[in-house]
């Protein structure tokens, strides 16, 4: 940035939008600001060039939460994120600028107008607002048309009427909330820039390719703004804070067509160009910058003739750079059975990633109920070493990147090939062979426990190896799920009895108390990155039909003690009761996503999303924990779904 902007008063800043073209220069320039967090926010995956101190939050905003922002505590938002087509935009636009576009804006001020600590808005509004009669003509034009602030308005296509429709929002909430945060609108002018799909970059990069270009008006006169230009120009009207409504940022000076093509020749002596007649009128324009000057005192300083070879070098340079990350692919959910929730749960965490993301179920009965509401479904076989490669290659065949397991006799399967799929770029939401075994395996959680000092309740093969000769005894399978015909509360005989059923009896004391569940999620380091405790309130068959948040932080920070020790990755639920002393009593865990686990997302342990942002690389620092603020209440119920046949 030159002159760096004088007195930037800002300290934390949201980009939303940020790895696009404007967005990946504004971070650039925001880190070289000392003093300047930045929380950069986009759907598509984090820049490369982006340093690590820079916050990212990769997902469709569209789901971004107030709380998120909170945690973060932005003074300033400059909201760039949008959504473009070329000059013509199709039919299939209609529902993506929609989403992209209208909603979205309407989405982020909803989620910040409230915030404390924000200040100020920046929006990049767009000169497709003013109306087109203005600027377009049958014939090349003479000279362009100056547009100013106070021009009609007219909106040339469903892009700019969603700029206008935001830029109407923004000075609706001016009325309410004016003392709170200011807000401006900077309607920029033809934009282009490093990493973009605009007419210049794309004649460069065919001009490298020895390919012919095909012009189209060139007679057509635009005001062609830098993406660098436009990034300090946002910044430097970020920081004229008594700036507020409306202003043009462009260069103030108009170039044909025609001149984009003599630069391009003038590096390119033997570029090919085909003259084509215009299949749109032509165009113009050119920005009245008399306000912007007046608020800044700055004008965006690079032209063609600097930019253009700036564009050639970024090219050239990127014809070796490895290639950019590519969308997330999809996920599989296996043994999904009847498990509607859990399906429901990953759905909306792969949408909130990106919309392109797709979430196959899988199961061994081809009528398993979750076919109904997953994108896709593989009746899958038995699973076996024998079966890994034809696995694997089905996975790659339906694009799948992502693995999530959902019942314990699977875990340790996973666990075994969780390297190799990890090789073939598929992670699977398992720990390690390990840390598997030890939770499926009651005796061995428990002697792991006593290890490591942790508060488990006592575990043995017959209950005359329990300390303390109990009285009362739980009697259940040693390995898989606890509440397959569980014995409660019995005499040592009848204990003994009721084992004779069993095929691996293990023996616990019974111990008296609030039975509570534990969700966590442990991160790819190893720790906690979010918990929250429950009670037990309606249990049938071992599960919770109805579970209630305990917002309890002596407990929240014992748990998260412990579940620290216990060497896993992912999901987790963690079996405890809470005696009348207060006394903590680790009965154990399931190392994956529980039944009722769901209340665990809606109560902030976003597990499935998570997962896909560790999977894409990126830092789950970005994605800070934000625990409910009341506590909150899941009720299980069956409900019905109707659909139309055909």
């Amino acid at each position: 940035m030159s002159p760096t902007p004088l007195n930037f008063p800002f300290r934390k800043v949201f980009v939303s939008g940020a790895a696009g073209v404007i967005g990946q220069e504004m971070v650039a320039l925001l880190t070289a600001l000392p003093g300047v967090e930045v929380l950069a926010a986009d759907l598509k995956p984090r820049p490369a060039t982006f340093p690590p101190p820079i916050r990212y939050r990769q997902g469709d905003l569209n789901f971004l939460t107030e709380a998120e922002l909170a945690a973060f505590e932005p003074d300033l938002f400059v909201h760039l994120a949008a959504t473009f087509e070329r000059s013509t935009e199709t039919y299939g636009f209609w529902e993506e600028n929609f989403q992209h576009n209208v909603q979205l804006s309407h989405r982020l001020m909803t989620v910040t107008k409230g915030l404390p600590s924000l200040h100020r808005v920046v929006f990049a509004s767009s000169y497709l607002i003013y109306d087109p009669a203005l600027y377009t003509f049958a014939t090349p034009p003479a000279a362009p048309r100056r547009l100013r602030e106070d021009d009609p308005l007219q909106p040339r296509n469903l892009t700019g009427m969603a700029k206008l429709a935001h830029e109407i929002e923004l000075r609706f909430l001016d009325g309410f909330r004016g003392t709170q945060f200011t807000t401006v609108s900077a309607r920029i002018f033809r934009g282009y820039g490093r990493n973009s799909r605009d007419v210049v970059s794309r004649w460069v990069r065919a001009a490298l390719a020895d390919e012919e270009i095909t012009v189209y008006g060139a007679e057509s006169q635009f005001d062609y703004l830098y993406a660098a230009d436009t990034a300090e120009g946002l910044l430097r009207l970020a920081a004229a804070e008594q700036t507020t409504g409306i202003l043009n940022l462009g260069t103030g000076r108009a170039r044909r067509v025609a001149d984009v093509v003599a630069e391009l020749q003038r590096h390119f002596p033997g570029l090919r160009t085909r003259i084509e007649p215009s299949p749109i009128p032509f165009e113009g324009s050119e920005a009245d910058l008399t306000a912007y000057v007046a608020a800044t005192g700055w004008t965006p300083p690079t032209a063609l003739e600097t930019a253009i070879p700036a564009l050639i070098a970024y090219e050239r340079g990127r014809l070796d750079d490895a290639p950019t990350a590519a969308a997330p692919g999809h996920v599989l959910i296996t043994s999904a059975a009847a498990k509607v929730p859990l399906v429901q749960a990953v759905r909306a965490a792969a949408t909130r990633l990106h919309p392109a993301v797709r979430v196959v179920g899988g199961d061994l009965n081809a009528a398993a109920t979750t076919q109904y509401f997953t994108n896709d479904f593989w009746a899958m076989s038995a699973l076996n070493d024998a079966v890994l490669p034809g696995l694997l290659a089905e996975c790659q065949a339906r694009g799948i990147t992502h693995i999530i397991p959902t019942r314990d006799g699977e875990l340790a399967f996973w666990a075994r090939h969780r390297a190799a799929l990890a090789a073939a770029g598929i992670a699977v939401l398992v720990s390690e062979p390990a840390a598997v075994a030890r939770c499926l395996d009651k005796l061995a959680f428990a002697e792991f426990g006593q290890v490591r000092g942790l508060p488990v309740i006592a575990t043995a093969l017959h209950p005359d190896e329990l300390p303390g000769a109990p009285a009362l005894l739980v009697v259940k399978e040693r390995h898989g799920a606890g509440s397959r015909q569980l014995g409660l509360a019995l005499s040592p005989a009848a204990a003994l009895a009721h084992a004779q059923g069993l095929r691996e009896p293990a023996f616990q004391p019974y111990v008296t108390g609030r039975e509570i569940s534990v969700d966590a999620y442990v991160d790819q380091r190893g720790r906690v990155h979010g918990l929250v405790a429950r009670t037990r309130d309606v249990v049938v068959n071992g599960e919770s039909q109805v579970t209630t948040t305990l917002p309890d932080e002596a407990l929240t920070a014992q748990l998260t003690a412990i579940v620290a020790q216990l060497g896993l990755y992912g999901p987790l639920v963690l079996q405890a009761i809470v005696d009348e002393d207060g006394g903590l009593h680790l009965i154990e865990c399931n190392c994956r996503f529980g039944g009722a686990s769901t209340l665990g997302i809606a109560a902030g342990v976003d597990s499935f999303f998570w997962f896909l942002q560790e999977a894409a690389g990126n830092n789950l620092a970005d994605f800070p924990f934000c625990p409910a603020a009341v506590p909150l209440r899941q009720v299980r119920a069956a409900a019905d779904m109707v659909t139309v046949v055909g």
